[in-house]
């Protein structure tokens, strides 16, 4: 009986749950929320879900609410105690990132425990930044030029400048090439609004992608002259049609080819290739030998109006939607995007597309559907 009792005495204590006491069915209840919940009594953390644990740490029951959620505004909601404002959220600013954005709601509970709720609004703050900052950014691109245009206008309205020839026309030809960018930019804005209008609806018909690029290429070969003859193509006949909108895969080739002609060196090839991607995808990709790209400008190449140097892209003819236009229609096309670039070697733009879906025909043929 007596060793019984000594492994009785020896046997280990039962881990405490992370969260405060087993037996609470609230506690139970928090950790089936997804979003971070804190139970609060007497000023400290006495139970917090798994979602509030990850966001704030472990250690966080036990400890004073305030230093646990530590964040000024947090700290100042809660030393304030119950109150009609704790119907109104409180917005916690960098919490938990310098770039985040959560609200802080807070609920009293009959047993004078408080609830605490974080809900994370990052990604709403992120999409109404960008909103914003897209509309300000459109209004000075269309501003620059327009401001120029009028100059011009009121110049030419003066007699001693309207009235030499020469210098008229030297200013009708300034004020032309700005209206062309302005109609550039409309165009871009336009097309842009309608790929996003139709970003949930997936293009199904099958596109020659090899015809494409064949038709393409003889387009700007014809167009851009020397530079236009600078464009070699590598392409494997052998891959399946793609599934895609052919108005807007055509405007991916010319906007990547475009982009590889300006921003290439002069002389040197520009290489447009088709070839097999990962699993069944289909891999479309564009190749200049330019100066290259710095790694830190990569990630934000496909921003609108994103410029790594503005004043060259706008001397080149650029309206700082072109590679935007491209991941919103590769995105359509449930597609990926991926830049690659070496400094002083040059960039290559590539896009995985998936294949066309095949159909069974009536002779037991497998066959693409709707090709064009």
């Amino acid at each position: 009986m007596a060793a019984t009792d000594a492994g009785a005495g020896c046997a280990p204590a039962p881990a405490p749950a992370p969260s405060g006491s087993a037996d609470d069915p609230l506690e139970a209840i928090l950790d089936a929320i997804a979003d971070p919940v804190l139970l609060v009594g007497d000023g400290r953390v006495a139970a917090a879900n798994r979602a509030a644990r990850t966001l704030l740490g472990e250690h966080v029951v036990g400890e004073d609410a305030r230093i646990a959620i530590r964040h000024p505004a947090a700290a100042e909601r809660l030393l304030a105690g119950a109150s009609p404002a704790d119907a109104q959220p409180t917005e916690l600013v960098g919490l938990g990132g310098r770039d985040t954005r959560w609200e802080m709601q807070v609920a009293m509970l009959p047993d004078a425990r408080r609830l605490v709720h974080l809900v994370d609004r990052s990604a709403g703050h992120a999409a109404e930044k960008m909103r914003v900052d897209f509309v300000a950014n459109a209004s000075h691109e269309l501003r620059t030029p327009l401001s120029a245009i009028l100059g011009y206008v009121e110049t030419l309205d003066d007699e001693k400048a309207g009235g030499d020839v020469a210098v008229r026309k030297r200013f009708l030809k300034i004020m032309h090439d700005e209206a062309q960018r302005m109609q550039r930019l409309v165009d871009d804005l336009m097309s842009l609004s309608r790929i996003e209008a139709e970003k949930y609806r997936a293009p199904d018909t099958a596109i020659d992608m090899a015809g494409l690029i064949a038709e393409t290429h003889a387009v700007l070969r014809d167009q851009r002259g020397e530079r236009g003859r600078d464009i070699v193509t590598d392409i494997d006949e052998s891959l399946p049609f793609v599934a895609g909108d052919r108005a807007q895969l055509s405007q991916v080739l010319h906007n990547l080819i475009n982009n590889a002609m300006k921003y290439g060196r002069p002389g040197t090839p520009i290489t447009v290739s088709l070839a097999r991607g990962p699993g069944s995808m289909i891999r479309l990709s564009v190749e200049d030998e330019g100066e290259g790209i710095a790694p830190e400008h990569l990630p934000r190449l496909t921003e609108r109006f994103y410029r790594v140097d503005s004043s060259r892209s706008r001397a080149l003819g650029g309206t700082g939607l072109g590679l935007a236009i491209v991941k919103h229609i590769i995105e359509r096309h449930r597609g990926r995007l991926d830049i690659q670039s070496t400094l002083g070697r040059g960039t290559t733009v590539s896009a995985l597309l998936p294949p066309a879906p095949l159909r069974l025909s009536s002779n037991g043929n497998s066959t693409v559907t709707g090709s064009v």
